[in-house]
Formats: structure tokens, C-alpha cells, sequence
């Protein structure tokens, strides 16, 4: 029993990263914009490193969070800057989510994807090794690492690498750059800096906008009254909110930074494996919250490239080693991210306190879960 209660002192969030510098790579996107807000909730100095946000309207703008911060704009592919920004910070904790995320984009420019996820990757690994102070970074891919054979089990952290389009290689080549700069710079008996890889995927909830993502395209047609086109509707995904993989993340950090046996280790944040649904099921949940809803299957009239019918995580080694599993339900993850929507679409100048509300539910629903970083 007190080695628990020692064990919840130093995981809870709140006690890892009040007051400290906290490092966020790609702050203006969609992960990094939440990451941002539950940050600076939890009153740590936040730095962020990115390019503008990636659309408009975007979370990072609407939500006023360039305010109490230190909001830099720098390309990770510029190694040089990157360095020179990273050092001059010198961060207690790096969160690394800066990427070319979109698939269907990683076709039209496979060198910029392979740059930014790769390229980018190393020089955010390369300025840390140049770091002579401790710290914690939790460097971010994707559940598309993993070489996707579409088997009807959760990959686990030990399967191979890669994928059959150029977001899905890049990620896994990013994924075998990470292990070879730690296992090469990053001793686990001496290094001050301690490395550990995230994946995760799939994710909905509110600000998000960006191209070629179901939620943000049933936003955009409902919001203008019109039909959204469904081009894989029967495609499933292990659909989680966003809060879920963060938690995930910052508990990641907040035990690596305790625990030198954690460097070095890949970790998958992921929802429970029945909670695998369609497309057009994710559809008719969203619809219960939005009026004048409609859609229409262009499937067999659809022309794009491959995109994968099936990816789950296991995420047993998260629960094993971090005590970490999802909180929310599906229905409750839909419910969530349409409530975000509909209050921006109302209210958009009360965004801001609607996320920080989300936040404290969240946070509040894993408490009364007993998970350990909530307490």
C-alpha cells in the first residue's frame, strides 16, 4: 500500500508537470492544440514549436491558445533552427507531434511526408542529443507504423514496421530511426535524456479540421446544409477521442521520467478491441447530436488511392507497465466531439471554455475510474 501511494505521487499529472518546461512539437494541429490546452491546465510553461495551423478555422486560433505561452514558428525540417530553438529552451519534457499526418496528401507529396516524418524526426533526436540536462520525450507516430496485413487482432509493439503508401512507410521508417539514434546516443545506464515512441491513431473530437477525415467533413456539410459523401463507409476503425491517447502520452512522459527501465520503449495507446466500428456506424452516432443531417455512399463511384479496411492496437503493455487504459465508451466519444461542434457552430467565441470544460470532464470520469494519473 505505500508503495502505491508513492507510486501515485509521482505519476499523478498534476505533480509532474506544474512548473515545468514543457516542449510541444506541431502545437498548432489537431493532437497538438488539445496537448496544449491540458498543458497549460495543469501549469506548465509551454513552448511550442510549429508551422501556422494547418487550417482555417483551426483549434490553436479559435481557442485563443497562443496566450500564455511561448509560441515559436519553426520548421522541424530546418535543422539548424530546430536545434537552435530546442537548446534555447532547454525543456523538462518534449512532446515531438510535429508530422505530415494525411494519408491521401502523403500520395499527392510523398517527399514532403518522407521529410517532415522522417528528416523531422531525426532532428528533433539529433538537437536532443545536444541537450545536456534531464529530460523526458515521447516522440509520436502512428498506429499506421505497423505493417498492416489487416489481421482481425490488435498489433502489438513487437510486430514489423512499414505500410503500402507513403504516410504509413514513413512512419514506420520514422519508428526504426527512433530505436537506432536511442540504441546509438542514448545509453539507458547514462543518458540524461530519455526516449520513449507513442502510437496511436484514428482519433476524433472537436477542432478538427483538416482534409479527408470523416468528422471534420460531417461538420462541414452539416454546418452548410449539405450532403457528406461517405468514400469507405464500411470501413472500420478503433475510434477514440482525443484526450485518450494525450493521457496516454503524458502519462508516458511522466513515468519515463521517473523510471530509466522505460527508455527506449514503444508503447501503443489504443481503445478497448471491441470498440471497432464503421465509418457509416460513426456517422449515425454523430447524427443523434446534429439537425438537418445527410449523407450518401459514393463508394462504388469513388476513385483514390488504398486505404486500409482494418487496423487495431493491443495495448496490454500500456496497462501493464503504466496503468493506462481509454476511459470513454464510443457513445460517449461521439457524443463529446459533437458537443465540441455544436458549441463552436453556436458559440464560437465560448470555445475556449467549452474545451477547458471537456478537459475537466474527462479528467473527472478517469478519477472516478480510479486510473492513476487522474488523482
Amino acid at each position: 500500500m505505500w508503495f502505491l501511494r508513492i507510486n501515485i505521487l509521482f505519476m499523478t499529472l498534476q505533480n509532474t508537470f506544474h512548473n515545468k518546461i514543457v516542449l510541444i512539437t506541431g502545437h498548432t494541429g489537431f493532437k497538438g492544440a488539445w496537448l496544449t490546452a491540458w498543458l497549460k491546465q495543469l501549469g506548465a510553461k509551454v513552448v511550442g514549436i510549429a508551422l501556422d495551423p494547418p487550417t482555417d478555422p483551426a483549434h490553436f486560433t479559435v481557442a485563443h491558445m497562443a496566450d500564455n505561452m511561448t509560441d515559436l514558428r519553426v520548421n522541424i525540417c530546418d535543422q539548424a533552427a530546430l536545434e537552435e530553438a530546442i537548446l534555447a529552451v532547454q525543456p523538462d519534457f518534449v512532446f515531438h507531434l510535429a508530422a505530415q499526418s494525411l494519408v491521401r496528401r502523403s500520395y499527392d507529396n510523398p517527399i514532403e511526408t518522407w521529410q517532415t516524418n522522417v528528416m523531422g524526426t531525426l532532428h528533433v533526436l539529433e538537437a536532443l542529443r545536444k541537450l545536456d540536462k534531464s529530460c523526458a520525450a515521447v516522440i509520436i507516430t502512428s498506429d499506421k507504423c505497423y505493417d498492416n496485413v489487416e489481421w482481425v487482432w490488435g498489433y502489438r509493439e513487437t510486430d514489423a514496421m512499414g505500410g503500402p503508401d507513403p504516410y504509413s512507410a514513413s512512419k514506420g521508417a520514422a519508428e526504426l530511426a527512433i530505436r537506432s539514434h536511442i540504441k546509438s546516443y542514448f545509453p539507458k545506464a547514462t543518458s540524461k535524456v530519455r526516449i520513449a515512441a507513442a502510437r496511436a491513431g484514428n482519433v476524433i473530437g472537436g477542432g478538427d479540421w483538416a482534409d479527408d477525415r470523416i468528422v471534420p467533413d460531417c461538420v462541414k456539410a452539416w454546418a452548410n446544409n449539405d450532403d457528406v459523401e461517405l468514400r469507405n463507409p464500411h470501413s472500420t476503425r478503433p475510434w477514440q477521442h482525443v484526450l485518450e491517447p494525450l493521457s496516454g502520452y503524458l502519462s508516458l512522459a511522466a513515468a519515463l521520467s521517473q523510471r530509466p527501465e522505460l527508455h527506449g520503449e514503444p508503447f501503443n495507446f489504443g481503445p478497448p478491441a471491441q470498440q471497432n466500428h464503421s465509418v457509416l456506424e460513426l456517422v449515425n452516432q454523430m447524427a443523434l447530436y446534429w439537425d438537418q443531417v445527410r449523407w450518401k455512399d459514393v463508394s462504388q463511384s469513388a476513385i483514390g488511392p488504398y486505404e486500409s479496411g482494418l487496423l487495431k492496437l493491443n495495448c496490454d503493455k500500456a496497462l501493464h507497465h503504466l496503468h493506462w487504459r481509454a476511459v470513454m465508451g464510443f457513445e460517449d466519444t461521439v457524443r463529446m466531439t459533437a458537443e465540441w461542434y455544436r458549441a463552436y457552430y453556436q458559440q464560437p467565441m465560448q470555445i475556449a471554455a467549452v474545451t477547458g470544460e471537456q478537459l475537466d470532464a474527462y479528467t473527472k470520469l478517469a478519477k472516478q475510474q480510479g486510473l492513476v494519473w487522474a488523482q
